[in-house]
């Protein structure tokens, strides 16, 4: 079924009252009332102590987010206020959409790029002006990190960005040293206030134009804030629509990160690479031996190749017979680990040779302060 007939199936569903307060932090309590495992989900970090991975569903009700069809279950699950958004689409008024980057090396990995692929499936069913933000500044103040480093390294995110394969007439990408500077922190002191405005070539200086943020679950403290602002200053919240992590090489306990590069498939590695990191680094479900692994199967729910394959392989009936023979003991560990190795290889390839055709000249297109294909 189609991602976006699903999310319209969905709309039935209702979501909690939104708090004020962001939750950063979430201790899960068993039956008895004890803490069982901690999730920790910022948007600096993301670990759990639970085998299981992060609790979603828990995070949800924490985050007051809205559920979504069951089919969406791979990669993505809840959203707030996505009706909103919805509703302007059926009625054929405009809103559109937003996401960033704040790059902390100089190529994206399997896990940057899922909300991306997102981000352009909803550019090409909604057919509406995207804008993409590279938060530099943002690095170079958390991070022991030159100025200059960060720039480098939020260019080089942006040419891996314009490969995913958004459309250069809808997009507009800027990275904040260049477009905020020299009045950098003025903007800072006006954020409060801050509305679309900030983007008057595309939106011909209309302020009522509402937005959709497609990204990973650990952004949402931004967000809520925003929403809180937004209410105050009487604009429409922005609508959001979050994705699952995707787990690092050894287990579901964290998420990919940058800054551990054996956790982490990157963009820019090569097919040897990826399928080294794989068979070595790749947390496996499966049993001690292969007499038990026969016997009693292999465990899906924390097997790192068979998580890899939720989120890149497209053939549900493929995923599901693959679950099956690996859940039974049917397949061996190594089997699962060479079809992911094969999925992940053309992904990764195909990745590649877009990105090799992504110029300077490329990212000017993009950057360019300029109307987009819209008329507002």
């Amino acid at each position: 079924m189609p991602i976006l007939k699903i999310i319209f199936i969905s709309r039935t569903m209702s979501a909690p009252e939104e708090s004020a307060a962001v939750e950063i932090s979430l201790a899960e309590e068993d039956i008895n009332g004890e803490h069982s495992n901690n999730d920790v989900v910022t948007p600096w970090n993301v670990t759990t102590s639970s085998a299981g991975g992060v609790n979603y569903e828990r995070l949800m009700v924490k985050f007051g987010c809205q559920a979504l069809e069951a089919d969406l279950k791979r990669s993505f699950l809840r959203s707030q206020d996505l009706n909103a958004i919805l509703d302007k689409f059926e009625a054929k008024k405009p809103f559109y959409l937003y996401t960033g980057r704040g790059a902390s090396s100089g190529s994206l990995h399997l896990g940057h790029l899922i909300p991306f692929m997102f981000t352009k499936y909803f550019q090409e069913a909604f057919d509406v002006p995207l804008i993409i933000q590279m938060t530099d500044d943002e690095k170079f103040l958390w991070k022991d990190i030159s100025l200059e480093e960060a720039k480098k390294m939020a260019i080089e995110n942006v040419k891996d960005i314009i490969a995913v394969g958004f459309d250069p007439a809808k997009t507009f990408i800027f990275i904040d040293t260049d477009y905020i500077c020299p009045a950098f922190y003025e903007n800072m002191l006006k954020i409060g206030k801050s509305t679309l405005s900030s983007f008057p070539q595309v939106f011909n200086s209309r302020i009522d134009i509402p937005c959709l943020i497609p990204c990973a679950i650990d952004q949402d403290p931004y967000f809520r804030m925003g929403r809180d602002v937004a209410k105050r200053y009487k604009y429409a919240k922005p609508s959001t629509m979050y994705s699952k992590f995707l787990p690092s090489l050894q287990g579901v306990q964290s998420k990919m990160s940058s800054s551990e590069p054996n956790s982490c498939i990157f963009m820019d590695d090569k097919p040897n690479q990826i399928k080294n990191k794989i068979n070595k680094y790749g947390f496996s479900g499966g049993q001690e031996t292969v007499e038990l692994h026969r016997e009693l199967g292999g465990n899906c729910d924390v097997d790192i190749s068979f998580q890899f394959l939720r989120f890149f392989l497209d053939d549900d009936d493929e995923l599901e017979q693959i679950r099956q023979k690996y859940s039974t003991g049917e397949m061996l560990t190594g089997e699962l680990k060479k079809i992911t190795i094969g999925v992940v290889q053309k992904l990764v390839s195909e990745f590649q040779e877009r990105r090799e055709k992504v110029t300077d000249e490329t990212v000017a297109e993009f950057t360019k302060i300029r109307k987009l294909a819209f008329d507002y």
